[in-house]
C-alpha cells in the first residue's frame, strides 16, 4: 500500500484517503488500471462502485483516472488551464526526467474564441513551433512549451463542426530538474556567476536537493517544497537553509578578509539579495503546520538542511574562490546600500521637517484635510504644472510639477532612490512615511 515503505519512499498524501475524497465529492469516476497484463475498469456514480471489469489483455502499467466533480459541493468545476499548467510545471521540475502533457480539450465555441485570441497575441498558430512566454518569476514561466492543435468535440458531425475548438497542450519535461527551475526564475534576468549551484544530502528518513543562483536583481527568490507540496509558508527546511547561508557566508567573508573584523556581519537579507533558489525536502513522515499544508514543521529537518548547506556550498564556495568572491561582493554592496538607505531615510524625515508646513515647496496643496476626498496630480515640468493648477479644483486636487523623468525606481538600490529630489518631493507631499514607517492614516 502507499504507506508500506517497500512502494513508496515519501509522499505528498498524509492520510491515504485522496482517491476516496474524490469519488466522494464527484458525481461520477471512472478508473482504468494496466497491471500484470490485464486491463481492469470500475465506475462509480455519485461514489457507488459498479462492477470491477476484466476489460482484457493490456501490455505496460499504468492508471487513468476521469472524474466530474459535483457541482452541488463545488462553486466553480471550471478549472483554470494556467494554474493546473503551474503545478504540473513545479511537479516536473521537482522530478527530474519526468514528462507530463496537460490537453484541453473542452469542446465549447467560446473556448475556441478564447484561444484563437491567445493565439494571435502571442503569434502561435496550428502550424506554429511551440514557443515560450514569461511573466512575474516562475508563474509565467509555465509556458515552457505551449502548443495549439487542431481538435473537434465528440457527437455527430453537425455538433462536432459547431463545437469545433483549438485543443490547448503543453509538455513539461526537465532533464536538469532543480537547475532548468532555476534557470527558468533567471531566464529574464543576468546571472552573476555561470554555474548554478547544486546538491543532494541524504540522512535517516529525511533527504534535500538544492539548485540556487544569485542574479544581479535586488529581490530573493526562494522557493521551497515538502514532498512535492509547494510550502508557500517556508518551514524548518527553509529555516535550516537560511541559517546556514548566512553563517557560512559570514564566516568566508572573514576568512578571505572581504569584510574587516570592525565591520559588522552580513545580515540574511544582505546574503539573500538576488538569490534565486529551490529547496526540495523529502521527508518519510511529514509534519506540516494549519490546515493548507504550506509550513513544514518537522523540527528534526531543519538541523539536518543546515548540515548540509553548509557541508555542500562550503566546498563549492572553496572550489570556485572567483564566484564565491563575486556572490560575497554583491552581499558587502547590498549591505553598504542598507547603511546608505537608512542614512537617506532619515535625511527625507530631516528634510520634511524643515519644509514650510512640511511640504515640498513646489506643490500646490488643495483645501481639503481628508485624505479619501484629495487627489494628488504629478506633472513633468513647471509649464504643465502651471497649466494644470489654473485648472484644477483647488478644494481637492493638489499639483506637483516634477523636474524632468525621475530616476527608475524599481531598476536603482534604494539608498539611489531616497536621494533622488524628486522622489523625497514625492514621499514629502504624500505625508505617508515610507518602508516600516508607512502609515496610510
Amino acid at each position: 500500500g502507499k504507506f508500506d515503505s517497500d512502494s513508496y519512499a515519501v509522499s505528498g498524501g498524509l492520510h491515504g484517503v485522496g482517491i476516496s475524497v474524490v469519488n466522494a465529492l464527484s458525481t461520477r469516476v471512472e478508473v482504468q488500471i494496466k497491471r500484470d497484463g490485464r486491463l481492469w475498469k470500475q465506475d462509480f456514480d455519485m461514489a457507488e462502485p459498479a462492477e470491477l471489469v476484466d476489460a482484457g489483455p493490456a501490455e505496460g502499467t499504468g492508471t487513468k483516472v476521469r472524474f466530474w466533480a459535483d457541482p452541488s459541493i463545488f462553486e466553480t468545476t471550471e478549472y483554470d488551464f494556467d494554474i493546473v499548467a503551474r503545478r504540473l510545471q513545479e511537479m516536473a521540475f521537482l522530478n527530474k526526467g519526468l514528462t507530463i502533457t496537460l490537453t484541453d480539450r473542452r469542446p465549447r465555441a467560446e473556448k475556441a474564441a478564447e484561444l484563437d485570441a491567445i493565439a494571435d497575441s502571442e503569434g502561435v498558430g496550428p502550424d506554429s513551433a511551440p514557443g515560450s512566454d514569461e511573466g512575474s518569476d516562475l508563474a509565467s514561466a509555465v509556458d515552457a512549451e505551449q502548443a495549439f492543435v487542431e481538435g473537434a468535440g465528440e457527437g455527430d458531425e453537425s455538433t462536432a463542426e459547431t463545437a469545433k475548438v483549438r485543443e490547448r497542450k503543453r509538455t513539461f519535461h526537465y532533464p536538469g530538474g532543480l537547475k532548468d527551475y532555476v534557470k527558468a526564475i533567471n531566464k529574464s534576468k543576468t546571472a552573476i556567476h555561470q554555474t548554478i549551484l547544486y546538491f543532494e544530502g541524504k540522512g535517516t528518513g529525511h533527504e534535500v536537493e538544492v539548485a540556487m543562483q544569485w542574479n544581479s536583481g535586488y529581490w530573493e527568490s526562494v522557493h521551497t517544497f515538502a514532498n512535492t507540496i509547494n510550502t508557500h509558508e517556508g518551514g524548518t527546511h527553509e529555516e535550516g537553509f537560511r541559517a546556514a547561508l548566512t553563517s557560512l557566508v559570514n564566516k568566508y567573508a572573514r576568512d578571505k578578509k572581504l569584510i574587516k573584523e570592525k565591520d559588522p556581519n552580513l545580515t540574511g537579507d544582505d546574503i539573500r539579495e538576488g538569490l534565486a533558489a529551490v529547496i526540495s525536502a523529502k521527508i518519510a513522515d511529514p509534519q506540516f503546520e494549519g490546515q493548507t499544508k504550506t509550513k513544514l514543521g518537522n523540527t528534526e529537518v531543519k538541523g539536518f538542511v543546515q548540515r548540509q548547506v553548509t557541508e555542500h556550498v562550503g566546498h563549492w564556495f572553496e572550489a570556485n574562490p572567483a564566484e564565491a568572491k563575486v556572490i560575497v561582493n554583491k552581499a558587502i554592496a547590498s549591505s553598504q546600500a542598507r547603511v546608505a538607505a537608512r542614512k537617506a531615510r532619515e535625511m527625507v524625515r530631516r528634510k520634511s521637517a524643515t519644509d514650510i508646513g512640511g511640504l515640498p515647496g513646489k506643490l500646490a496643496d488643495c483645501r481639503s484635510k481628508d485624505p479619501a476626498k484629495s487627489e494628488l496630480y504629478i506633472v513633468e515640468g513647471d509649464s504643465a504644472g502651471g497649466s494644470a493648477k489654473s485648472g484644477r479644483d483647488s478644494m481637492f486636487q493638489a499639483i506637483l510639477p516634477l523636474r524632468g523623468k525621475i530616476i527608475n525606481v524599481e531598476k536603482s538600490r534604494i539608498d539611489k532612490v531616497l536621494k533622488n529630489a524628486e522622489v523625497q518631493a514625492i514621499i514629502t507631499a504624500l505625508g505617508t512615511g515610507i518602508h516600516e514607517e508607512f502609515d496610510i492614516d
